[in-house]
């Protein structure tokens, strides 16, 4: 049988480069859409670097009245984040040594997106434009295309057998609930990501900040950014 390696994560709002190295090791990248929206979290948000430190770009989310809502409901409150990010990032990146490599890109990304209204969709348009800056290759496909059952192991193991998965790569916070045995019967094999030691590379604005979003790199590494991550290959 052809091995296939599978990791199933929620989608993340510009994620950092440890998001795109799970991306790259494997065969097909699932985003959990059906999973419960939780605020202050990376969903709708991540971290820049700026002359003043590390701020937040957040995109604001309508959760009054919706409680409990999946992610792939979440819609944005309003169109105007995409313009104040924007402008956010020009501030911080326009003296970045490579920014000029994608700053057509991802301006007429933030245009596109403001007129998005369900949060998935714009950090999924993201994240597939990321994915084609760092030449990954990786199918992305949502939970949506795929049958849920419930509990969190057993959900995870049916949606790695629909998907054909022999190998399911989990983010490091699972291994507190993730029951590893039933995964051994399903004939899967489990494994973790690790995201330690990762390498500095020269960034603006010292002191270096590893935990900023992957944009950050690919402004000030450009087409090195791969030197930089665990499973790359710099093209």
């Amino acid at each position: 049988m052809t091995s296939k390696r599978v990791a199933i994560v929620q989608s993340n709002y510009i994620p950092w480069k440890g998001y795109f190295d799970l991306i790259n090791m494997v065969d097909e990248f699932i985003l959990f859409e059906d999973a419960q929206y939780t605020r202050n979290d990376w969903r709708n948000r991540n971290r820049i670097k700026s002359a003043n430190g590390p701020i937040w770009l957040t995109i604001p989310v309508q959760i009054s009245g919706r409680f409990g809502q999946r992610i792939r409901d979440a819609q944005v409150s309003n169109s105007m984040w995409a313009t104040k990010h924007w402008k956010s990032i020009l501030a911080s990146y326009s003296r970045a040594p490579h920014f000029h490599l994608y700053r057509n890109t991802f301006e007429t990304l933030y245009v596109q997106m403001s007129e998005e209204t369900y949060l998935s969709e714009i950090n999924e348009g993201f994240i597939r434009a990321i994915c084609r800056m760092l030449n990954i290759q990786t199918r992305i496909s949502r939970t949506s295309n795929y049958e849920l059952l419930n509990g969190k192991t057993e959900r995870l193991i049916s949606l790695c057998q629909q998907a054909g998965a022999t190998a399911y790569i989990s983010g490091p916070a699972a291994q507190v609930y993730l029951d590893e045995p039933q995964f051994a019967a399903a004939g899967i094999a489990l494994s973790y990501m690790n995201y330690d030691d990762y390498p500095t590379y020269n960034q603006l604005y010292p002191p270096f900040e590893q935990s900023v979003s992957v944009i950050d790199l690919l402004f000030n590494q450009g087409p090195e950014a791969g030197k930089y991550m665990k499973t790359f290959t710099p093209q």
